[in-house]
């Protein structure tokens, strides 16, 4: 995972006795602690709460009579698609067909008999008639929906008058926030944060997020595909870099705690069979790329670029190729990375996270690219997670699919990194008990949480839709209806939130030329190169079958 803030988090560092600029292990929660006060706990609490009540609302709303209602809608389907392809079909096979879906001619059920006595062109004539009669007469087809969804809702569409986006949606709009605000406000208290603060800012936040959507609902907008995680992200960049982001809306801007709540919800929609299917090609492309560039990065900056640091070299290593801030700050404890060094790894990842969001997708889009491939490639290569979904969710649902479930499958290697890179500090680069003393219950403390709650909550769905009577309806209903929309809420406030926290003018410093650029430019194009080809090889060759939907 990776945050959007060049400063890290003090939970993160501590300070030490002798030495107040290197960043050494923090000292650790208890488990009942962390899972009270973390923010990857939080957000599967959060998500878990609303997938609960979003679930119940569906359950005890379905009406009594369901299957009934759903098996006649499949019966009146079947019956106008056999009278739609009768229109199409030779005279002599009309008659079966119009029998086997029991349409019936004004003379009764078109018959054997019947055939014999009328000429072809009477019988041509009959059971067109009687087919189109079939076809616009059909009944609507009964689709059950959460009786949440007129009170959880976005701005729609709009041509010419901005005010057809709000009009009929206004109420689930302020739905949603009431649910957010209250949900966050709660979870930021009972973490130790303030929740009156939070109330004060996200408003201002909540009517950015809304904006972003009204944008992108305009009919022109749309046609060139431009999606609301362009626009948040656009809303948040012109504010944090002309006037600035004022100081009473950072305790509503939780980039990591919105996209992390967004992707626990993502989990249910995700079925057991679909995330298996694209975790193993996953894995592939995560866990053998990952280390690969990792290694060959820091060897090319020791040998070739003749980096002096060699904590700076492998902290821009492992921050541009496991996933960015998160890996950055957990390598630099691992290795005693000076602070000034992680803050110019993190204004690095920051500066390249906000161009590739913005350019990948584009450049997937103009080679032609299918949503797997692509989405796999984005899941590989960007080292923020939200700036992941963010990218993915422009190419759509099923690249956004892939993406983020290639990048959690990434995000398990923090642990795993910090723990090798500790092991080989101290064995080989200091060689003295001076080194950072970790453990492997560092893979644990390291590992993001909340990637158990997107497993769990696609375990679970995925057991209630294939083991509940009607179980696909009601989890179509309760996703359409209502987690699906609040997941889309989240992520747009992510995006914001990305914005408001990237100031270019900070960055721009830690940009201009030196080997700590040259080398996070390097390493970023051969963990382009290597997770395109994995990518493609394991998405559109060895699993092509299993991934496809």
């Amino acid at each position: 995972m990776n945050s959007t803030s060049p400063t890290p988090d003090p939970t993160d560092t501590a300070r030490g006795d002798d030495n107040s600029n290197v960043a050494t292990p923090p000292s650790r929660p208890s488990l009942w602690r962390d899972m009270s006060t973390s923010e990857d706990w939080w957000a599967i609490w959060c998500a878990g709460l609303l997938l609960a009540i979003s679930f119940a609302v569906v359950w005890f709303g379905q009406p009594d009579n369901l299957s009934e209602l759903l098996a006649a809608s499949r019966a009146n389907d079947d019956v106008t698609e056999a009278a739609a392809e009768t229109v199409n079909k030779p005279i002599s096979e009309t008659p079966k067909l119009m029998e086997g879906a029991g349409v019936s001619t004004s003379e009764g059920t078109v018959s054997d008999d019947t055939t014999e006595t009328l000429s072809a062109s009477d019988l041509a004539s009959e059971t067109e008639a009687v087919a189109e009669d079939a076809v616009e007469t059909k009944e609507e087809s009964y689709e059950y929906t959460s009786p949440l969804k007129p009170f959880l809702s976005k701005p729609g569409k709009w041509t010419d008058n901005p005010l057809d986006a709000i009009s009929s949606t206004w109420t689930g709009t302020l739905g949603v926030f009431l649910v957010i605000a209250a949900l966050f406000a709660f979870a930021n208290q009972t973490r130790g944060k303030s929740a009156s603060a939070f109330l004060t800012a996200f408003p201002f936040v909540f009517l950015l997020a809304t904006l972003a959507y009204w944008m992108s609902g305009q009919s022109v907008v749309k046609a060139y595909n431009l999606e609301y995680a362009l626009w948040a992200l656009l809303v948040g960049l012109i504010i944090s870099n002309t006037v600035g982001t004022p100081d009473f809306l950072r305790p509503a801007i939780s980039t990591e705690f919105y996209i992390k709540t967004g992707l626990v919800l993502l989990g249910a929609e995700v079925l057991m069979s679909r995330l298996l299917a694209l975790g193993l090609p996953g894995v592939f492309v995560a866990w053998l790329v990952t280390p690969v560039v990792l290694i060959t990065t820091y060897w090319f900056g020791q040998k070739v670029l003749k980096i002096q640091s060699k904590s700076l070299n492998m902290v821009i290593s492992a921050d541009m190729s496991v996933c960015g801030v998160s890996a950055a700050i957990a390598t630099a404890a691992a290795c005693k990375a000076k602070k000034e060094e992680l803050s110019l790894s993190i204004g690095l990842s920051l500066g390249f996270t906000v161009i590739m969001m913005a350019v990948m997708p584009a450049v997937i889009t103009a080679l032609g690219f299918d949503p797997i491939l692509g989405g796999a490639w984005l899941g590989g290569t960007i080292d923020s997670t939200g700036a992941v979904a963010a990218a993915g969710a422009v190419l759509g649902d099923e690249a956004l699919e892939v993406a983020a479930t290639v990048k959690m499958i990434q995000n398990i290697l923090i642990g795993v990194t910090a723990f090798c890179v500790a092991i080989y500090w101290v064995t080989f680069v200091e060689r003295d008990a001076s080194g950072p003393k970790i453990g492997i219950s560092e893979i644990w403390y390291r590992f993001p949480k909340f990637v158990l709650g997107f497993v769990a909550m696609s375990i679970l769905f995925s057991f209630l839709y294939s083991s509940l009577t009607n179980g696909p309806e009601l989890i179509n209903a309760m996703i359409g209806g209502s987690t699906k929309t609040l997941r889309g809420w989240f992520f747009c406030l992510a995006f914001v939130s990305i914005g408001l926290e990237t100031n270019f003018r900070q960055l721009l410093p830690q940009l201009k030329g030196g080997k700590p650029l040259v080398l996070y430019v390097c390493g970023q194009s051969l963990n382009l190169i290597l997770t395109l080809v994995m990518a493609y090889l394991m998405f559109k060759v060895v699993f092509a079958d299993t991934v496809t939907p």
